[in-house]
């Protein structure tokens, strides 16, 4: 069996409350620390805020060998292509995503209906 503790709620509720004014305390003196610490580097090398990725244009010279910045070139992204849904008699299409297109909007109101034109 475990031993029964004479401590009551407000007791431990009290030491909770001490322990995170105690860790509290401490975060903010390793933040300081940490601080100085990035404070010092970014002095000592130079390092501006876009060289930190944190806005800006990227600096010409850089640390990497080369001058290269940035992710290695890798094959060009495709634009990933719909399926059309529509179409009308003059050919122009529509997925169905987006806004509306203004031809869709003139079928409609010339009587169409989005099943007439559906692929």
């Amino acid at each position: 069996m475990a031993k029964k503790s004479n401590l009551t709620y407000q007791d431990l509720q009290a030491q909770i409350n001490a322990l995170q004014t105690q860790a509290e305390e401490v975060r903010q003196q390793e933040v300081a620390e940490v601080v100085a610490r990035i404070r010092e580097a970014v002095q000592h090398y130079g390092l501006t805020a876009a060289d930190l990725g944190f806005g800006g244009k990227a600096r010409a010279a850089s640390a990497t060998p080369g001058g290269k910045r940035g992710r290695k070139p890798g094959p060009a992204r495709k634009k990933a292509i719909g399926i059309i849904r529509f179409r009308d008699e003059a050919g122009h299409t529509w997925t169905g995503h987006g806004k509306r297109p203004q031809w869709f909007k003139d079928a409609l109101e010339s009587g169409k209906t989005p099943d007439d034109m559906k692929v």
